[in-house]
């Protein structure tokens, strides 16, 4: 890694942190964003770091066991859904555009401030997920299940 890049990481980092927490982002919220992402990505490192970080946090076995299947969950609040629905618009942007209903759902849950602290730590997340794969880090670099984009689909979210 380049010293400088990576001290700009870091800094980019910590401004989407301190923009999550000034815009009052559950930082139990910004743990599953970053778990959901993570697991999209197939980055075993932060996958790893993340569930650690939850647990310290006191969330549930059950919440972060079922972040994968969120959309089938009953332990997430209509906020959590919203945000999870953005995180996976964004990391799987690739497969198409974030869809309106996504950004408009989400943007009706969350005040501009929060909206923008959401978006900074999923794309922060992909960020370093995308590094860590990349250099296997941690292990990491297996990349995710290739079934997910069989025939141009977009992951399913079990």
């Amino acid at each position: 890694m380049t010293p400088a890049v990576s001290t700009a990481m870091s800094a980019l980092q910590e401004a989407a942190r301190a923009a999550a927490e000034a815009a009052d982002i559950e930082p139990g919220l910004l743990q599953l964003i970053k778990i959901r992402a993570s697991q999209i990505n197939g980055c075993s490192l932060s996958l790893d770091q993340h569930t650690q970080d939850a647990r310290a946090m006191g969330m549930s076995e059950q919440r972060i066991r079922e972040v994968r299947t969120w959309r089938n969950s009953k332990v997430y609040t209509h906020r959590e859904r919203a945000a999870l629905a953005l995180t996976e618009a964004i990391t799987l942007v690739f497969a198409g555009q974030v869809p309106n209903s996504v950004y408009a759902e989400a943007a009706s849950l969350f005040e501009e401030t929060q909206l923008a602290a959401l978006i900074w730590a999923a794309t922060v997340t992909n960020a370093h997920n995308r590094i860590a794969i990349t250099t296997r880090l941690g292990g990491s670099g297996s990349p995710p299940d290739l079934a997910y984009w069989e025939h141009g689909q977009r992951p399913s979210t079990t």
